[in-house]
């Protein structure tokens, strides 16, 4: 087996390197076109030239307001080339979401799709943003398919605004062959070669800036997670997670940097699209949160495909319920290998290695190279006995310290112990004798009920493993005489009647102990979710809160 190597780090250093070793290689599939390595590299490169004729130049910060595309990729691959500094964010936010970016990252330059930039045009007065530049899903398809999707009106258009600020991808993409670039600077990998944004505990998005370093660590490892059963420069990656997310980067990106692999792209992630494409372009590999695996097991045409080329299949971004798990591996004969990680962490903290077998259950993997990590007393911040349950602290080589324009929040969250900085996840875990870890709960949402403390998380995978239960949010209401009370908010599968909280409360008995079984539980046609999918427990707490005070 070839081993996997650091080729450079610095995130364009690796693509240029892997481009040229595998220059025939199909690098992307999207929308049923194949795009080779060489013929990215040149798009990148005329891409990023144009944008240099633009004005764009190093440490500069441009908004990626855009889904899963070819278009994408090449942006912020041209932008790594010029030493800027992209900011993937969701192309579902809304003009209210897009202007506190803007303000918060000082953005001037915006790439987005001509349907969303109605939002971008509402905020232009208001922000720093002062280039625009548009694209549609089909712009990198061949004319005649073009001609044929929007004649019968299948994919969706927006507008394109007139005046100097607005700039078309797909003529900057042409232009760019004729203008040249300056040598790419080989700089170290400690320097910010990314920035994402993430929740705050203030109400308001926090930037996280990334260094390129850690990113090609990052990717490294991620390959390394399926090198036991996908062989190098033989992966195929289904991409279902969002770029701008850091799972979708990392999953998007490790093919391009690592081992000349190939990614199939959806701008939406339909799952008989993805049958398909599994099917037919024998994917071997696919990183998803548990939720889709489950819409995937559930969905009443899988058997109409062969899934069997996926040889990996990773999941993270939530808890995975047991019962997934199982059923995943009794159907198609390989497990589900979870991960854990952070956004501030640049992805993976924790993950399981297909070259360490299955993965004990419940488990979020072992330790990633080169994290080191902590388990505290969330209270004391003092090591917590081995097999105890702590707060988990991480610290990294290239790891960022800080947020950006949030200086209370980072000395909340970037900790300096003994001269080294350690991120503060707020998240419980424990580690068993072999090295695995298990991830408990969100200390911010542990529930304090008699004396015990209660990881919310536990009560409601038990209650997502009833079958009649789609979703659940568990959160503890305030109570004199037991500190909380354990209330669950739950949401049924589609056509159910009849079940009641009594049934699921004895279902939640025969799974956990006594003190851990809901007193409440209230059924909901939703949950409040945050628009990267997130539970929102924090809204919950504060409805019951609320109506404690009404009383």
């Amino acid at each position: 087996m070839k081993n996997i190597e650091l080729l450079d780090d610095t995130i364009y250093g690796c693509f240029e390197k892997v481009a040229k070793k595998f220059s025939d290689h199909p690098a992307l599939i999207c929308l049923g076109e194949k795009v080779s390595y060489s013929e990215l590299k040149d798009m990148v490169l005329q891409f990023a030239a144009s944008l240099y004729q633009l004005g764009i130049k190093e440490t500069d910060r441009v908004i990626l307001y855009l889904y899963n595309l070819p278009q994408t990729l090449i942006a912020y691959l041209a932008l790594q080339r010029l030493g800027a500094i992209p900011i993937p964010v969701a192309p579902v936010y809304t003009s209210y979401d897009l202007e506190y970016l803007a303000l918060d990252s000082g953005a001037e330059t915006i790439i987005c799709m001509d349907t969303n930039v109605n939002y971008v045009v509402e905020i232009l007065p208001k922000t720093p943003l002062k280039r625009i530049i548009i694209t549609n899903i089909v712009d990198l398809v061949p004319w005649w398919k073009r001609f044929i999707v929007r004649s019968f009106d299948r994919v969706p258009s927006g507008r394109f605004p007139s005046g100097k600020d607005f700039f078309s991808f797909k003529d900057l993409l042409r232009d760019g062959r004729s203008f040249s670039l300056p040598p790419f600077r080989l700089e170290g990998g400690d320097k910010t070669a990314l920035m994402l944004y993430t929740g705050g505990t203030t109400g308001f998005p926090k930037g996280v800036p990334l260094t390129g370093g850690l990113f090609v660590l990052r990717v490294i490892e991620w390959r390394r997670a399926s090198e036991g059963v996908v062989p190098l420069e033989e992966s195929i990656t289904a991409l279902t997670a969002p770029f701008y997310h850091i799972i979708g980067q990392c999953d998007a990106m490790t093919p391009l940097l690592v081992d000349g692999g190939t990614v199939i792209v959806f701008p939406r992630v339909f799952l008989d699209a993805l049958f398909d494409h599994i099917q037919r372009y024998k994917a071997t590999n696919m990183f998803a949160v548990p939720a889709l695996y489950r819409m995937i097991l559930e969905h009443d045409r899988v058997d109409f495909y062969d899934l069997s080329p996926l040889k990996f299949c990773g999941t993270g971004g939530d808890l995975l319920p047991s019962y997934v798990a199982d059923r995943w591996s009794r159907k198609f004969g390989i497990p589900l290998y979870q991960a854990y990680g952070t956004t501030e962490s640049c992805g993976c903290i924790t993950a399981s290695y297909a070259r360490d077998g299955i993965p004990p259950l419940g488990s979020i993997g072992k330790i990633v190279p080169p994290n080191k990590i902590r388990l505290v007393d969330p209270s004391t911040l003092e090591p917590v006995s081995p097999g105890e349950p702590g707060e988990l602290l991480v610290a990294t080589q290239y790891a960022g310290n800080r947020y950006w324009n949030k200086p209370e929040e980072t000395a909340d969250c970037f900790l300096n112990i003994e001269g080294e900085v350690w991120y503060r996840t707020n998240d419980v875990v424990r580690e068993d004798e072999n090295g695995w870890l298990y991830f408990l709960d969100r200390s911010v949402d542990m529930i304090k009920h008699k004396g015990y403390r209660i990881a919310a998380a536990e009560i409601e995978k038990a209650l997502q493993e009833h079958p009649t239960v789609l979703a659940s949010c568990v959160v503890g209401v305030p109570d004199e005489k037991v500190g909380e009370r354990i209330k669950a908010f739950v949401v049924l599968k589609e056509d159910i009647r009849g079940i009641s909280s009594y049934e699921l409360m004895g279902w939640c008995r025969k799974r956990l102990a006594p003190y851990k079984v809901p007193q409440y539980i209230e059924f909901r046609d939703m949950l409040p979710k945050s628009k990267v999918g997130k539970m929102l427990r924090r809204e919950m707490r504060a409805e019951e809160r609320k109506k404690l005070q009404e009383v």
